[in-house]
């Protein structure tokens, strides 16, 4: 698979502040990237330097040639804030920038892959809602058909049913060979639609890997956490039809590696004695544990993984130094289950 992005050893200060530091990553032709930290952990200055807007210490490639060398219709970038005029419908809008590309799409057609083919696409974008304008910045963004796509929180404000319409339309442009460069706050949008995905923090890139795989490492299996009003003796489990580990303190008892299919055995276990149960939770780990996890302390499983934390410096730092860009109950809690 060739790589349509590259960037090797690229760092980038804003005076005594690293925003990035020494960041090496690539991501293949068709594949979707997710970038994920913190605020501060240097997300927004990595894309700026791969779509050639920050000058940066390093080599970087995009579809075989440095950013700054690009030609800039094969690109797409959707930032996190973008305020297009007010004054104009949803179609003019992206009429109007389909103006800018020698071969863009029909307009009328990336209003309806985006959801906004009725009324309100003649609509002033100022009179639309925040997710309706959201649409409208997604749609500006796909008009030059890119064969890149650098998205910054791309479903921001859609509901539900939108947000999941667009993240089909993510995975159908994916399939088409698009590759899509992906920053979110959600770990639900991440691990629905990354192949891989980078922890960043304080400008280093702690680890990369595939969603399941790092859920496998950093998170551990399935849990089911059973609170009782009186404590539980573990022998309970010893005769379940399946290996686990179970971890007792007090009335709460953790077992795990526990699948929805074993519950009913744990259930008739503790049915076996006197204890009463005050409720059953089981929990499928995700990618957001995964984030809580390197949030948290120094993680034993990577050995050399330092813990994240926040640094707000970098953003000031960005934002005055480098400001060019326009653009028995039992509960679950378990990931989204349509990857």
């Amino acid at each position: 698979m060739t790589a349509a992005l590259v960037a090797e050893n690229v760092s980038k200060s804003y005076g005594d502040v690293t925003a990035v530091d020494d960041v090496s990553v690539s991501v293949d032709t068709g594949e979707m990237f997710g970038l994920v930290g913190p605020n501060g952990a240097g997300k927004t200055t990595l894309v700026r330097a791969l779509t050639g807007t920050t000058a940066v210490k390093g080599q970087l490639s995009v579809l075989g040639v440095h950013p700054t060398e690009l030609d800039k219709s094969q690109v797409g970038v959707l930032p996190q804030s973008f305020t297009p005029p007010g004054r104009l419908t949803a179609y003019e809008l992206i009429e109007y920038y389909a103006g800018l590309y020698d071969d863009a799409r029909d307009p009328a057609s990336v209003l309806t892959d985006v959801g906004l083919s009725d009324s309100s696409a003649t609509q002033w974008y100022e009179t639309l809602s925040g997710g309706q304008k959201r649409r409208v910045c997604v749609a500006i963004t796909l008009i030059n058909d890119p064969a890149v796509l650098f998205l910054d929180e791309p479903t921001t404000g859609i509901d539900p049913a939108g947000r999941r319409s667009l993240w089909k339309l993510l995975e159908t442009l994916a399939a088409g060979g698009t590759t899509v460069f992906l920053t979110s706050h959600s770990m639900t949008e991440v691990e629905r639609l990354a192949d891989r995905v980078g922890f960043l923090n304080n400008g280093k890139l702690l680890t990369v890997g595939d969603p399941q795989s790092l859920i496998d490492t950093y998170a551990g299996g399935s849990q089911l956490i059973i609170e009782t009003k009186t404590a539980l003796n573990s022998t309970v489990f010893s005769s379940l039809p399946f290996d686990t580990q179970t971890t007792a303190s007090g009335t709460r008892t953790v077992i795990e590696a526990v699948g929805p299919r074993d519950i009913g055995d744990v259930i008739n276990a503790v049915d076996m004695t006197t204890v009463t149960v005050e409720s059953l939770t089981w929990k499928q780990p995700n990618l957001e544990d995964v984030y809580l996890e390197l949030a948290g302390e120094p993680l034993s499983a990577a050995g050399t993984v330092d813990k994240l934390t926040t640094n707000n410096d970098i953003e000031t730092a960005v934002n005055s130094t480098d400001n060019n860009i326009s653009q028995t109950t039992v509960t679950t809690a378990t990931k989204e289950p349509d990857r």
